[in-house]
């Protein structure tokens, strides 16, 4: 089973992409506290995709606050003549959590919208 879940903050703004003429995916880096005797973070790439994208893009900021549920994706490529692999959160929903940049009241769900996804 691939699910995942993360709480953390936005370590940098949703960059929002157009894949051909009817995708668009959103990206940002989630920054997740460790325990509190280990101290520092892991960070995460998550990718929203479609209307869950465009909502990410209008309505999250760095430093924002979210809970995230979705899965694992592993993808390789080629860079400088080195094969490249990195592991994402493919994201199913997201939660706007508290305050932050662009806050609205209370918690705000963006679900997944099954019929438009890709990845």
């Amino acid at each position: 089973m691939n699910v995942v879940t993360l709480v953390g903050n936005l370590a940098s703004d949703v960059e929002l992409r157009e894949i051909g003429s009817d995708k668009k995916v959103a990206s940002f880096l989630l920054a997740i506290d460790r325990a509190s005797r280990e101290g520092g973070a892991d960070f995460v790439t998550v990718a929203a995709w479609d209307r869950q994208a465009e909502l990410c893009a209008e309505y999250l900021a760095k430093g924002r606050r979210v809970a995230v549920d979705g899965r694992l994706r592993s993808r390789s490529w080629e860079e400088d003549g080195k094969r490249r692999t990195a592991i994402e959160v493919v994201a199913r929903r997201i939660e706007f959590l508290g305050g932050g940049p662009r806050a609205s009241e209370g918690g705000e769900v963006i679900p997944f919208e099954p019929a438009a996804a890709a990845g």
